[in-house]
């Protein structure tokens, strides 16, 4: 039993060593979409490796959209769906144990990022200021402290994903996450004070100011850090 866990094992790192060297083939080959991968005979012979660990491999790749089963064409690259990757980013960011400060840095990161894009989807899309203001607002109807929480979480992902780029969209899980690792700091918060400048970042941006949205943010979020105490939530 130990030895077949062993090869188990052994043949999982090697599978996950030939996806890499898959993606490193299909840039170096410049694929797109459509075009024909290497056979699994190819792949054996290219990368020294058994046709157990390339099933293991393209079945991977196949799970995630990446390549596909074309008749009488073998493997083919597929149309790839960025979101439907992303789905499993909330499993990595659940899973793994980051240092809280690594976490704030992220957010600040992904969060502060987004708000020039998000400023420029505003401007071609005006109705994305009442939307974003809603999330705003909605948070007056709720009392309770899990119920704001929410709500607090949906205004940021907002936040972010209105920006209208889909990659960056798809970090949103961390924002989740983060609320998790940070739920009693959060619940601790003024949530009053914290609705008051989520208001003053959207007018920022409908206003074209998003160094003072910036601002606002980075302010906002120092609550979250140990050496500062602006009595705001989230």
């Amino acid at each position: 039993m130990e030895v077949k866990t062993k090869h188990k094992l052994g043949r999982k790192r090697l599978s996950e060593d030939l996806t890499t060297e898959i993606r490193n083939y299909i840039i170096d080959k410049g694929l797109k979409p459509g075009d024909a991968l290497l056979t699994e005979q190819q792949m054996v012979e290219r990368f020294g490796v058994s046709r157990p660990v390339v099933r293991e491999a393209t079945k991977a790749l196949d799970f995630l959209g990446i390549i596909r089963s074309a008749p009488r064409r073998g493997m083919i690259l597929d149309s790839f769906d960025f979101d439907r990757v992303s789905e499993y980013f909330g499993f990595h960011f659940a899973l793994s144990d980051y240092p809280k400060d690594e976490l704030l840095k992220s957010r600040i990161a992904l969060e502060t990022g987004a708000l020039y894009y998000t400023m420029e989807a505003m401007r071609e899309k005006p109705e994305l200021f009442d939307y974003l203001m809603e999330c705003v607002e909605i948070a007056d109807t709720e009392e309770d402290i899990e119920a704001w929480i929410e709500h607090d979480i949906a205004f940021h992902r907002a936040l972010v994903e209105v920006s209208n780029i889909g990659p960056l969209g798809s970090f949103c899980d961390l924002i989740h996450v983060f609320f998790h690792e940070f739920h009693d700091k959060t619940a601790q918060g003024h949530f009053v004070s914290g609705k008051e400048q989520h208001e003053q970042i959207v007018h920022a941006l409908r206003d074209g100011h998003v160094d003072e949205a910036v601002r606002i943010l980075r302010f906002h979020l120092s609550w979250y850090e140990d050496d500062e105490e602006p009595g705001v939530s989230s």
